[in-house]
């Protein structure tokens, strides 16, 4: 069965910390480029940041030194460490996988950064 499971999601402070983690199963993991996407209530699903097989990564300008997106191919799994967060950084997070025509969400982890 081909899923994507996402985890570490919660409530932080303003300034805290969070790792999300995105578990792989049923699927060449190591052949897939990962991201992490999030969506706030009323916006529209946004790319947060990315990682490519080969281990190159991007980000949105609005978490640039903020997050850091990797990936563990012996594990199946990709992490989003998320340092300094802001309100603003408040949706719901979802891991995707793609790889030629295969493309594969998560169910979404919920990130609340408030006091």
């Amino acid at each position: 069965q081909v899923q994507l499971v996402e985890s570490g999601g919660g409530l932080v402070q303003p300034g805290g910390s969070l790792r999300l983690s995105c578990a792989a199963s049923g699927i060449m993991f190591s052949r897939y480029a990962m991201g992490w996407y999030r969506q706030a209530p009323g916006k529209e699903r946004e790319l947060v940041a990315s990682i490519t097989s080969a281990g190159t990564t991007t980000y949105a300008d609005s978490v640039k030194g903020r997050f850091t997106i990797s990936r563990d191919n012996a594990k199946n799994t990709v992490y989003l460490q998320m340092n300094s967060l802001k309100p603003e950084d408040t949706a719901v997070y979802y891991c995707r996988g793609n790889y030629g025509f295969s493309n594969v969400w998560g169910q979404g982890t919920q990130v609340t950064v408030s006091s």
